[in-house]
């Protein structure tokens, strides 16, 4: 009986494998480590909850504060195909911390929950919950917790360090999926709970996919095959789209209008041997010709792959790219 409850039902490497008998087997992303201060740095981090009704928490991140000058803020989603990883895996809490060391801003990473336990929309409801948590320590918010009668209090190092005029929303990979539907979103549903308009929104190596295969996809059908199996892991029970779900292709009928974008600017930052690459630049390329009256920047960096900066923190390639977006943050 014991090979027979182990058989398995669902494998999708690198990430996961689920058997019949219900077990799931994270195969990466499950190494955590406590918030700490950096010593290269100086960056602090501590954890919080965001929600105590779903669990849902937060990595905070704040560099050495120099001045009384309040700091931009940086909302980020990590990736991992929606089913792994999470704020304290090391590789994304020392990205993280980097991104915020160099572009002198508060870091806030998002603790979304994973499938198969929590099946899509949640990883893109909780973000958008963890966003409105964030909007009620600004000007006019009346808290955490408000409408339910719960929660952790206000935050200190938003509430009193944070300039929410200068908000971001970032993200990798999957992460960078959420960040693009909160962004549409907000624009085409303003929403009360949100009380501060995003001013830029940082696109690393995005998760955009697609049933009919684009540009580098058409010569390498075993990775266009593997990335299928991904979404099709992870997609909603109840779409009729599959691989073209509006979820994952922005580009399909169905899919909300990029015009609606509910931010100033847009950087996307691609890899030049990332199978996802040719989906960056056509959502690049979607938003140049949209009526989005945003501006947009591409940065493509060359003989690397899919979120390299996450597992080479400090080669030069990646260390430049962190400088690029940090600039992208203090552009007024």
């Amino acid at each position: 009986m014991g090979s027979v409850s182990r058989e398995i039902l669902h494998d999708v490497p690198p990430y996961i494998r689920v058997y019949k008998d219900g077990t799931i087997d994270r195969l990466v992303g499950t190494e955590l480590i406590p918030p700490t201060t950096d010593p290269e740095t100086g960056v602090i981090s501590k954890d919080i909850i965001i929600s105590p009704e779903t669990g849902i928490s937060a990595r905070i991140f704040r560099p050495p504060l120099t001045t009384t000058q309040k700091l931009p803020l940086i909302i980020y989603f990590h990736g991992g195909a929606f089913v792994i990883a999470s704020p304290a895996e090391p590789k994304y809490h020392t990205s993280v911390a980097k991104l915020v060391s160099e572009s002198r801003a508060i870091g806030v990473s998002v603790d979304y929950r994973l499938a198969p336990e929590h099946p899509l929309p949640t990883a893109f409801d909780d973000s958008y919950g963890a966003l409105k948590w964030v909007s009620s320590h600004a000007p006019g918010g009346s808290g955490p917790g408000s409408e339910s009668g719960s929660g952790s209090g206000l935050e200190e190092w938003i509430k009193n360090d944070v300039d929410f005029d200068r908000i971001f929303l970032a993200g990798d990979s999957a992460g960078a999926t959420i960040a693009h539907h909160l962004a549409i979103r907000v624009g085409l549903n303003p929403d009360p709970d949100v009380r501060f308009k995003i001013q830029g929104m940082i696109l690393i190596n995005p998760y955009f996919w697609g049933k009919d295969p684009i540009g580098s996809e058409k010569t390498d059908p075993i990775r266009k095959a593997m990335v299928d199996k991904w979404w099709e892991f992870v997609c909603p029970s109840d779409s009729e789209h599959g691989l073209d779900d509006p979820l994952i292709n922005p580009f399909v009928n169905g899919a909300l209008d990029l015009a609606g974008l509910g931010c100033g600017r847009v950087i996307v930052t691609v890899s030049e041997k990332d199978i996802l690459r040719d989906r960056g630049w056509a959502y690049y390329e979607a938003l140049v010709k949209s009526k989005w009256n945003g501006s947009v920047e591409m940065f493509e960096v060359e003989g690397e792959d899919h979120v390299f900066h996450i597992f080479d923190p400090n080669g030069d390639k990646a260390v430049n790219m962190i400088k690029k977006l940090a600039s992208f943050v203090s552009q007024e």
